[in-house]
């Protein structure tokens, strides 16, 4: 039709009543047969409280709300996607507006639906209500629009109602300007917010609302209320149980994506033929539940041939490799549950096929090797998201696991070796073990001697900076190379001459780091003997030495001449490889350092210099 409102804005219920368009043409009539189809979830979108599935603790306090008269200025509605967030926020609109049947009646829970603002509100063209799209107008333009607005009184209804979706895309400024109207707005003017992410929301909004927190429908009551929209009375549309908790489950507690769901699984199956289980199973892509279950097990047996025979048929039905995973995550946790909590058997969501196959594996698996494949999986559903064939990154990840079925967890083996014996059970892998694995796979033990660390040994006052300098002792290991002449050196008895710019304690120090480093007993002894340079003079000694050393090689020499100015700043020490001395190098002809290059002959190919170029 053509009118004031988008097309799309008006729904099916008030396109008998709109009549003629804004140019006094009436709009064709559509052929016989050929009616719009509505979709599922805009079908049966609840237009009562009592129409709500999943949300009862809201669905009481606004009752109560409403019949007490203690209805709030703001609210603010957070859920995952689906889970009836606008909705609700329709219905709050028609509550507060609904004047009943007879034009009289007042603020409701239960609106009547037949009213004028009843209508309108539902047919979402009603002038007092008004939807916001915050991921679209995100700026404080848009919301100073909106407060401009709260000035005016409604236009046709009792109260106006700003209904923001997606409330956490508006910017800080936007909030910041909406903080006074919203905690004092006008009588006539209530605000219901909508959000995905409550926590990008302002803590000054959200204390400034009355919070809902709208759950995920539990796939049971999703799965019966299917049921009754597949009813005769309804679409008349026949469909397994097991297709149904399919569905249910495939939604993740959103009743719109369940709804779509429903849908395609209807028109896929096709005019007159049930919704069987594999129906849905080949479009969803999913793995047969049986075939996930004998899968786990085959992978905690270590069968490697088995799986990738299970995962190929997996394959071949249709199922997406990244599903088969998070199933098998999914599953996991499952058994998990069950073997920590006896009583998750009673889960509704849990069939009671899954609950005897999880029953079973849990009875011979432990938490810490589930938890082990819990981690694995959970990394290698990544590794197949990003790999650039996926199907070869999940087998890659499902022989992972195979391989480390017969291992023993962590925990184990450290127990294993503080008792000194390690031992595996036999190896389920198709290669056999070699050297001491097949010992253990026979059922041997090794001994395994206690890990300690050796004591280092000390033969110069070098070596014992060097054991300062590992144990990070830098005030001892600076006095050491700074202020410790060495007398006399005779280990465990070492006899210094200590500056004094020494700490007192420096002897005392400097005893019980050695024997915390050697379990041996040190004696640090005091002498007014010159002694030795310390390390420190030593090492400039000997960086001079080779500096010196280098300036007499002939090429360094030769650089030094061609560069006026230059100076040798550094050498490698003793530990380095070594520069030549030039007695080492006497009757060695030396290249020339900067010649210039050799001018071409007239006749090169009948030479060598272009081979030498």
């Amino acid at each position: 039709m053509s009118g004031l409102f988008p097309e799309d804005r008006v729904s099916p219920e008030s396109e008998a009543d709109a009549g003629p368009g804004l140019f006094a043409a009436a709009a064709p009539e559509q052929p016989q047969g050929a009616a719009a189809y509505r979709v599922l979830a805009r079908k049966y979108r609840p237009a009562r409280f009592a129409d709500l599935i999943g949300q009862d603790a809201m669905v009481r306090t606004l009752r109560n709300a409403f019949a007490l008269g203690r209805i709030a200025h703001a609210f603010m509605l957070t859920g995952v996607r689906g889970v009836g967030k606008t909705t609700t926020a329709r219905i709050i609109a028609r509550a507060l507006n609904c004047t009943g049947p007879d034009g009289t009646g007042g603020p409701t829970a239960d609106p009547c639906g037949v009213c004028p603002d009843c209508r309108a509100i539902l047919a979402d063209r009603h002038p007092d209500v008004i939807e916001i799209d915050a991921a679209s107008r995100t700026g404080v333009d848009d919301v100073r629009e909106i407060i401009e607005a709260t000035r005016f009184r409604p236009l046709q209804a009792r109260t106006k109602v700003y209904v923001v979706d997606e409330v956490h895309m508006l910017s800080r400024n936007a909030f910041n300007a909406l903080l006074k109207t919203l905690e004092e707005p006008p009588p006539h003017v209530k605000f219901v917010f909508a959000t995905t992410d409550p926590r990008k929301v302002p803590v000054t909004v959200l204390s400034r609302c009355q919070r809902f927190d709208l759950r995920r429908v539990p796939a049971a009551e999703l799965a019966k209320y299917f049921q009754w929209i597949a009813d005769p009375e309804r679409e008349n549309v026949e469909i397994e149980p097991e297709a149904l908790w399919l569905i249910a489950r495939a939604a993740d507690g959103s009743v719109r994506d369940g709804l779509s769901l429903l849908d395609q699984a209807i028109a896929q199956a096709g005019p007159g033929v049930p919704v069987t289980a594999n129906v849905v199973i080949g479009m969803l892509g999913l793995a047969d539940r049986a075939l996930v279950f004998d899968l786990m097990a085959a992978l905690f047996k270590g069968i490697v041939a088995q799986v990738l025979e299970m995962f190929d048929k997996a394959m071949d039905c249709g199922a997406d490799p990244g599903t088969v995973l998070q199933d098998l995550l999914e599953f996991v946790h499952t058994v998990t549950r069950v073997k920590t909590l006896p009583a998750a058997g009673n889960n509704p969501d849990l069939s009671e096929h899954e609950f005897n196959a999880a029953k079973q594996l849990a009875d011979g698996l432990s938490i810490p090797v589930l938890g082990r494949a819990w981690q694995m999986l959970l990394k290698g559903i990544g590794e197949v998201e990003a790999a650039p064939d996926r199907r070869v990154a999940a087998e890659m990840v499902l022989i992972r696991l195979c391989h480390v079925a017969d291992l023993p967890p962590p925990g184990e083996l450290v127990r294993r070796l503080s008792d000194g014996t390690a031992a595996a059970a036999p190896s389920r892998s198709q290669n056999p073990p070699s050297g001491g694995a097949r010992a253990l796979a026979q059922g041997g033990a090794v001994a395994v001697a206690p890990m300690t660390e050796p004591a280092p040994r000390l033969a110069s006052l070098r070596d014992v900076a060097g054991v300062l300098a590992e144990r990070r002792e830098a005030m001892l290991h600076a006095h050491l190379m700074h202020s410790a002449h060495l007398v006399h050196f005779a280990p465990p008895v070492i006899e210094l001459r200590i500056e004094p710019e020494a700490p007192r304690d420096f002897a005392a120090r400097l005893a019980a780091v050695l024997q915390q480093a050697t379990a041996t007993r040190w004696t640090i002894a005091l002498s007014a003997a010159p002694g030795e340079p310390t390390l420190a003079e030593q090492d400039k000694s000997a960086g001079a030495a080779r500096r010196a050393a280098a300036g007499e090689h002939p090429l360094v020499r030769a650089i030094l001449e061609a560069f006026p100015g230059a100076r040798v700043e550094m050498v490698p020490n003793a530990t380095d490889v070594p520069l030549p001395h030039a007695a080492a190098l006497s009757g060695t002809e030396l290249p020339p350092l900067a010649a210039e290059p050799a001018e071409p002959p007239d006749d090169p190919e009948n030479s060598q210099w272009e081979q030498e170029r």
